[in-house]
């Protein structure tokens, strides 16, 4: 029983809820051999009903909030009372032959399969309603020099150097970083670990340049890493790093198996490599089995990683396999917090009267992608219909996603949390709001932010357009009101998708 004085009566509810759903599926959708089984099996349900709730009170279900709970102690707790209450039930109609043992087990299956399923959308939510805050202005150290001013390293320790360096990087990438870098100073610090208390151990300002040429894929623990080396390094401070991005690995494996074959092979390897890793549901059982060695991980995942934590990439070469990067400290790095990854992403965007919320949507971009917004509009600018022009933050399953706007149907939890409407402007980041001209800046915070904008009336191609665009129809609502303008709105873009086939490149 619930020693505290906290009960959590919605969570009994639901279970009774997914009990009742779980009962009738099997009683009418499958083929049941009794004359009435509702009137047959209707004890039963009761049965099991009062036994479920005993027993969740023994283990203390419904004396928290989930929220509250871990994600796993939470499931194994849901397995482990239905394992002990359909052992006991089944023991106790296994004396009544009348009772038919697999509507039983069909009957249990179904409940906890709903329970499981209802219960990690739950927590999907609520990781990604609670990602890592970061601050807009973290509290900045002081100014921050080399400790001593450089002076050239002799002769016979440049070669030491250089011949290290060749042997991990080749004479390629060893090039490439010569002409980026001085190797010639005294204060460049080389590099070949993949232990953090290696980082941990140099001195505070003492380079301006650090190089570390073994890759990131066998490290555990790349944010703690690049926060080390931030601390490390003076203002202005130099880091060079490198990785194999995952496209090596897709190359090898599509060009190793037959066609056919090897799409299933390369889908395989790219659930156990990238989706199990980052999902919150297998992700610390992942890394407890692989030591975090020989990731995979993306050319977005790793630039973001550097943004988050302080650098800013001035360079990039791929070099081979593998690709290396000049990165420059900007900024401090931010607290360290655990950060979730599930199949639904909420995301800060600016609502009415200015205020953020968390817009939900599934996933489709890489891992830290959300802080290479300005990276990628320095590289690549805005295509037709205002998103960014070969943007490599989405991946492949994320492009599918986005065809058939499977992505935008988290957005109905906007819409019942009344963050926002039907028809309205398209909720923006604050990257993104920065481009728009101050007087529809103001005007798009008097209203709320909608599923489906004007883009999808008038399909507008460059920004200059799109800013129009949303003007005609927020000036509208101010003369009409919203109400008659977003009927008219949704007409519009009814027939334009339904009928003229109108989709968000």
């Amino acid at each position: 029983m619930c020693k505290k004085k906290f009960f959590n009566y919605n969570l009994l509810l639901g279970d009774m809820l997914n009990l009742t759903i779980s009962f009738f599926a099997i009683i009418f959708w499958v083929p049941v051999t009794a004359a009435a089984p509702l009137e047959k099996y209707g004890f039963v349900y009761f049965i099991y009903a009062a036994s479920w709730v005993l027993l969740a009170l023994l283990f203390r279900r419904y004396c928290t909030r989930l929220r509250d709970e871990n994600y796993f102690s939470t499931t194994f707790k849901l397995f482990y009372i239905t394992l002990i209450d359909y052992a006991a039930f089944a023991t106790y109609f296994y004396f009544m032959p009348n009772y038919s043992q697999w509507v039983l087990l069909a009957v249990v299956v179904t409940f906890f399969i709903m329970l499981f399923s209802v219960q990690s959308l739950f927590y999907a939510v609520i990781y990604a309603s609670d990602p890592e805050e970061i601050p807009e202005h973290v509290e900045k150290r002081g100014p921050k020099t080399v400790l001593n001013p450089p002076a050239e390293i002799p002769e016979d320790a440049y070669n030491s150097m250089v011949e290290a360096m060749k042997k991990w990087t080749g004479e390629r990438a060893l090039q490439f970083l010569s002409s980026r870098v001085d190797l010639h100073s005294t204060n460049t610090y080389l590099l070949a670990t993949t232990e953090l208390f290696n980082f941990e151990h140099l001195p505070e300002y003492r380079y301006d340049t650090i190089i570390n040429v073994r890759s990131l894929n066998n490290i555990r623990g790349i944010n703690r890493m690049f926060s080390i080396v931030n601390e490390k390094l003076p203002d202005n401070g130099i880091f060079v790093g490198c990785f194999k991005d995952k496209s090596v690995k897709k190359k090898k494996i599509l060009q190793k198996f037959p066609k056919g074959i090897n799409w299933i092979v390369y889908a395989c390897y790219y659930f156990i490599k990238r989706v199990i890793p980052k999902l919150f549901l297998t992700k610390r059982l992942y890394y407890d089995i692989t030591k975090g060695r020989k990731r995979v991980l993306s050319k977005t995942e790793v630039f973001g990683r550097l943004y988050y934590c302080g650098f800013e990439v001035a360079d990039e070469k791929k070099c081979e396999e593998y690709t290396y990067f000049i990165a420059r400290r900007v900024k401090e790095p931010p607290l360290q917090k655990k950060r979730r990854y599930g199949p639904i992403i909420a995301l800060n965007r600016i609502g009415k009267d200015g205020k953020r919320f968390k817009f939900y949507k599934m996933r489709t971009m890489y891992p830290y992608s959300e802080f290479l917004q300005g990276y990628i509009y320095e590289k690549s600018h805005l295509q037709e219909g205002g998103k960014f022009n070969h943007d490599i933050r989405i991946g492949t399953a994320g492009k599918l996603f986005r065809r058939y706007w499977i992505d935008e149907l988290p957005m109905f939890i906007n819409f019942f949390k009344g963050d926002m409407k039907l028809i309205g402007v398209r909720p923006l980041s604050k990257q993104y709001f920065s481009l728009y001209r101050p007087e529809l800046q103001e005007l798009r915070t008097k209203f709320k932010p909608g599923l489906f904008p004007p883009f999808y009336a008038d399909m507008p191609k460059t920004l200059d357009e799109i800013q129009d665009s949303e003007m005609r129809y927020l000036r509208m609502c101010e003369a009409r009101g919203s109400f008659i303008t977003d009927i008219i709105y949704f007409w519009k873009i009814f027939v334009n998708i339904v009928f003229k086939k109108a989709r968000s490149k």
